[in-house]
């Protein structure tokens, strides 16, 4: 049977799926991020079908949401994206550390994923964690000081944004250290997934098309990077790409 534990993990409100007859032994481990204006509950489709495998999953609320939204507008949560995808990074190091010390990490076989904000997230957490075996980023952009500047110069097209430049300036330096587009040599060889959908009007599908097409020249194994383009799809994960999703981690993890 499949359980769905809601625990904190420190202070991040997380659900952990597992086999309830395995849920004290050292399992190979996947944490889920979500999407912006999501929550974890939202994920439990595909963290129920990775526990059938075999998996740990855990879903941690990012900050300003789920649990963590103290009824945040959102136009604070917009303004403060960066700064959750960052600590979302951060996190993930709790989160890791918490298992790792229970011994219930099997192997160090540790894998990363989300949707959207969350894959931006994935993207992020691979230039400081080589820890991390394997990755899938759905719908996610690696080029996050690119997107970074698209978003915020589209922002002061329609308001007044209530930052200083002198501050969107040290955004930007901060998101550099967190860019895979321009690390890509942190991959180092590791499996990673790409799903995006060609219609896509949030995430532009260029950025991580484009990024793949480049990182995948530096993998003596190709296999080991793959890309899925989907067809007329927007910004919405298909059952497709979830069930490619755990694919991967069956085959990678």
């Amino acid at each position: 049977m499949i359980g769905i534990n809601k625990e904190h993990l420190n202070s991040i409100p997380s659900l952990v799926v597992v086999d309830t007859d395995k849920a004290n032994e050292s399992l190979p481990m996947i944490t889920y991020f979500h999407g912006f204006t999501s929550a974890k509950e939202h994920n439990l489709d595909i963290a129920f079908l990775l526990a059938e495998k075999g998996f740990r999953v855990v879903l941690p609320d990012s900050n300003m949401h789920g649990e963590r939204d103290t009824t945040t507008s959102i136009i604070q949560k917009t303004i403060g994206f960066w700064d959750i995808v960052m600590q979302n990074v951060k996190e993930l190091w709790e989160i890791h550390d918490h298992f790792e010390q229970q011994g219930l990490i099997l192997d160090g076989r540790f894998g990363v994923a989300g949707t959207s904000m969350g894959g931006i997230t994935t993207s992020a957490a691979l230039t400081q964690y080589p820890w991390i075996k394997t990755a899938a980023v759905l719908m996610g952009s690696p080029r996050i000081t690119t997107f970074a500047k698209q978003l915020i110069n589209n922002y002061k097209k329609v308001m007044d944004l209530p930052v200083t430049d002198e501050m969107i300036e040290n955004l930007y330096v901060q998101l550099e250290h967190y860019d895979l587009s321009t690390q890509i040599e942190k991959l180092d060889q590791r499996p990673v997934l790409f799903w995006h959908g060609d219609k896509d009007q949030v995430v532009p599908f260029d950025h991580s098309y484009s990024f793949y097409e480049e990182a995948r020249k530096q993998y003596d194994n190709q296999a080991n990077i793959q890309f899925i383009k989907e067809t007329n799809r927007d910004h919405k994960v298909s059952r497709h790409a979830i069930l490619e999703t755990i694919k991967w981690f069956e085959q990678h993890l």
